[in-house]
């Protein structure tokens, strides 16, 4: 791994009018001509958003529930981050060669910028949502931590351009309406986060089903338990502790944080709060999306 530090901390890049990492930027004119297989399956969030939670989830369905194939590498080696790129670092699209089918492709990309073919080919696609408040205080500590994106500067600043769309993969609220309504027309699961939460045992039956597979009772225990967020935040395989601190600084806050809803009660003001409702209600008004900001 060879990191220099003028390659930390650029400024984002905008594609389409969305801003990006700048290096995923660099990324997305080679994914253009992508061409996924069939059997691929998608697993698109917003960042902060569970991705890491389904995505080892997914692996040990694939997996039959075999904790030790599990281990095999780190969640970002079994699950290869499609619009990834970072000096020194294998990107995505080279990961993706290496990875035998049945193929598990991790994005955060809104649709404007997902390759063509993947719409095209309608592949089968599982999304999750997690309500807006906590995916903010979550980013902001990953924006703190993740060397690859800008300073975030201060908390309120931060909280202003999420509102705006101006941190990495542009507005929340964009994202998780398109990808709502593309369940109407493409075979796309759309999970709440929130409710993985209360009941993680419901919605890996929801994505069995999804997936046409089916696994006995006991295995999917066995799901249920490893991949709680106790075990997953002492996982190396899982919580993101193997990547060289360059990159990813576990000092300033763990990769994996809390893992709970409502956490956002610790670190929006009053004012923050009341402020962030008005915007909320004016840019969700006419969307049937219903999101849980307590548990």
């Amino acid at each position: 791994m060879e990191l220099i530090n003028d390659v930390l901390r650029p400024p984002l890049v905008h594609v389409k009018g969305i801003p990006l990492i700048k290096y995923f930027a660099e990324a997305l004119g080679p994914l253009q001509n992508f061409t996924p297989c069939p059997d691929d399956l998608l697993i698109s969030t917003y960042p902060k958003s569970g991705t890491t939670w389904i995505s080892e989830i997914l692996d040990m369905i694939y997996q039959d529930g075999k904790l030790e194939n599990c281990r095999r590498a780190p969640i970002y080696a079994r699950v290869p981050f499609l619009e990834f790129k970072c000096p020194g670092v294998p990107s995505g699209l080279e990961s993706l060669e290496e990875t035998p089918s049945p193929r598990l492709i991790k994005t955060h990309l809104p649709l404007a910028l997902l390759p063509q073919s993947f719409l095209d080919q309608k592949i089968k696609t599982i999304y999750i949502a997690r309500n807006a408040k906590d995916v903010v205080v979550s980013y902001y500590n990953f924006y703190n931590m993740a060397k690859v994106h800008p300073e975030p500067g201060t908390w309120d600043s931060f909280l202003e351009n999420f509102m705006d769309g101006k941190v990495s993969y542009g507005s929340w609220y964009q994202h998780v309406k398109e990808w709502w309504e593309l369940t109407r027309t493409h075979p796309v699961l759309y999970l709440f986060y929130e409710d993985m939460k209360e009941n993680p045992k419901r919605e890996i039956k929801k994505i069995l089903e999804f997936l046409g597979r089916s696994l006995p009772e006991e295995t999917v225990d066995i799901i249920v338990n490893h991949t709680s967020f106790k075990k997953m935040k002492e996982n190396p395989m899982a919580n993101y502790s193997t990547l060289p601190s360059e990159v990813m600084d576990h000092d300033v806050s763990p990769f994996m944080r809390k893992g709970i809803t409502g956490d956002w009660k610790n670190t929006f003001t009053v004012a923050q709060n009341e402020l962030f409702d008005a915007h909320y209600t004016k840019v969700m008004a006419g969307c049937n999306l219903k999101f849980r900001f307590n548990l």
